[in-house]
């Protein structure tokens, strides 16, 4: 099967304005991120699918390659769907996002590979073992339920599965992962991809905030990929200026 990473760039941000062409250690975020996709092994095709020139003009200048979509898509998954369009010789697609500079290549082929060994499924997407209370509750700690064959049955913002009696701290402590959280890696059929653009938001999207649920309540099969925890993404300046730090120090 071929394969190809696409990282959709969008240039504004709601919580840090700009931030894939903010600078650490002499490289933008965005350069940082394209050139740890760029060690998977998985694949040599790297497409960064901005919505602004400028994100165009930052890829051009480090010898990437860049297609400007509709600024008008409203996800990061319509965005690949748009580069999917291009590319009809291509089976799976890659949503590495583009805040995500300290990811693991290692990942990354885990997710593609998964979806390139299950005919059954349409999507494969990554997780790890949740091990604290905390994170638990956070709401931005995405959860997944699996069930059988490593097959996402639900994502939620809560904390699910939930412990009738109370005992989420003693299930966090059982030794046997029940909790997993969700991490915004994903590989993509084709014709997923170009289904996917066509459905409105589903319900269960709409309540959840979370677009992964569209697919779920139409029926197609999500599988996933157990890794190890990642690093946090560019949100919030504070991550950015961690990030920075980190860089900077090797």
């Amino acid at each position: 099967m071929k394969t190809m990473i696409v990282i959709p760039a969008r240039l504004a941000s709601s919580r840090l304005s700009e931030k894939l062409l903010l600078r650490a250690g002499g490289k933008s975020v965005l350069q940082h991120t394209y050139e740890a996709a760029k060690r998977a092994s998985v694949t040599d095709q790297i497409i960064v699918a901005a919505d602004d020139p400028r994100i165009v003009k930052e890829v051009d200048g480090f010898g990437g390659e860049a297609r400007l979509t509709d600024v008008n898509c409203q996800s990061g998954t319509d965005r690949i769907a748009e580069i999917a369009l291009m590319h009809d010789d291509v089976d799976v697609f890659v949503n590495v996002q583009g805040d995500e500079p300290e990811i693991d290549p290692g990942a990354i082929d885990a997710v593609a590979e998964l979806l390139m060994s299950r005919p059954d499924a349409d999507i494969a997407t990554a997780a790890c073992a949740i091990d604290t209370l905390a994170k638990l509750e956070d709401p931005a700690c995405v959860k997944i339920v699996m069930g059988a064959n490593d097959r996402a049955i639900y994502f939620s913002r809560s904390v699910v599965p939930h412990a009738r009696d109370g005992g989420s701290e003693t299930l966090l402590s059982s030794g046997k992962t029940v909790y997993w959280h969700h991490l915004g890696l994903y590989a993509y059929r084709r014709d997923f991809l170009l289904w996917f653009a066509t459905q409105p938001p589903g319900q269960l999207e709409q309540i959840e905030k979370l677009e992964q649920l569209r697919a779920i309540e139409a029926g197609k099969q999500i599988v996933v990929a157990s890794v190890a925890p990642a690093a946090r993404g560019i949100d919030t300046l504070e991550d950015f200026r961690a990030f920075r730090d980190r860089i900077e120090d090797i």
